[in-house]
Order: structure tokens, then C-alpha cells, then sequence
């Protein structure tokens, strides 16, 4: 085998990865949104749920009945940021993730290892959210394991479990997707 072949072969390293993107959240959030850490194309965006298959922007302006102008992969990513950022902090919602650093293949949840949740003191000592949900199982597991003993209690939280809008969550179609996230607009 030739070493070019052999590293063809070779199965793919777990890169560490450290989170990019500041949390986006104000004084009036209420509520706040976790996934686990952004995948490679939401890394390169700078800015959460940017591959262009996540389904994050179509499902989350459908529940607080808006529709988003710019796809995900608009030419103009600055804009469609913009308009993004804008939507959450108009319908008070806070968005960031549950890890500030880990290791992880590409975007494969299933391969977090030696995961370094983010500080999440500052936000909940300077907002209103009382209420935070986990955009998908690893995202709450992560949170129950490295999170919920230091600021469940302590600000008084309630924590949710929703599905997953990722593409390889193919089960979860858009009308069960928008049926599951409209436990969001209930908490206002």
C-alpha cells in the first residue's frame, strides 16, 4: 500500500474544536437555545445552523408565524446574520451552545469526546430565561451531564429535550419539527 493509500485508509482523527461563535442574547431574552457546537459549515458562516439542509431557519420564524428572507447559504451571509440575530432578539430568544471546546469528526455528535461546556453564569445573572431548550438529545445529555447540577437550581431553569433539525434526523419531518418547537412560543 502506498502511503498515499494509507492515508486514504486511515479513519478520520477527531479534531479538537473550539466554539467561534459569541452567544447571541440580550437583557429581555427569555429563553434560550442550545445545540451542541457548530458544525464545520456553521463555523465557516459564524453564526449557528448555517448548512444549508439544517432546518433550524425554516422551522424556528414558522413557530412565531415569520419566514426568513435569505437562505442559509446566501451570498451575503453578513446580511443573512444580520437577519437572523434581528428575529431572535426581536421574540426575546437567546441562542448559543452547550460546549465552548471539544473533540468531534466534522459534525458527528456521536463522536463529542472530552467536552468543555461553555460558561453560562453571565447570561442567566443578566437576563430573564428561565426556560432553555436543547436542540437535540446530545445537546441535552451534554447540558445534564456537564451543566444542569451548576445552574438548574440556581436560576430556577426548565430545561426541554427538542428534536434534532438536522438533516440525518431525517424521522423528524417539518410538521413534526414545527410541532415540537412550538413548546417554545408557550413559555412567553
Amino acid at each position: 500500500m502506498t502511503s498515499k493509500n494509507a492515508a486514504s485508509a486511515a479513519p478520520s482523527e477527531k479534531k479538537i474544536v473550539s466554539h467561534p461563535i459569541p452567544p447571541v442574547w440580550n437583557a429581555q431574552s427569555r429563553v434560550l437555545l442550545l445545540g451542541t457546537m457548530p458544525s464545520p459549515k456553521s463555523r465557516e458562516a459564524g453564526f449557528f445552523y448555517m448548512h444549508p439542509q439544517n432546518r433550524f431557519w425554516s422551522i424556528l420564524p414558522s413557530v412565531f408565524g415569520e419566514t426568513l428572507s435569505l437562505p442559509n447559504n446566501a451570498p451575503d451571509s453578513f446580511a443573512a446574520i444580520n437577519e437572523r440575530r434581528d428575529f431572535l432578539l426581536r421574540h426575546n430568544i437567546a441562542l448559543w451552545d452547550v460546549l465552548a471546546s471539544c473533540n468531534i469528526n466534522g459534525a458527528a455528535d456521536s463522536t463529542i469526546k472530552n467536552a468543555i461546556p461553555n460558561n453560562f453564569s453571565p447570561i442567566f445573572e443578566n437576563s430573564q430565561i428561565h426556560h432553555v431548550f436543547c436542540t437535540g438529545k446530545t445537546a441535552f445529555s451534554l447540558w445534564q451531564k456537564h451543566c444542569a447540577a451548576l445552574y438548574e437550581k440556581r436560576y430556577n431553569l426548565v430545561v426541554h429535550c427538542l428534536p434534532s433539525t438536522s438533516p440525518a434526523n431525517a424521522s423528524w419531518n417539518i410538521t413534526l419539527l414545527l410541532e415540537a418547537y412550538r413548546a417554545i412560543s408557550t413559555v412567553f
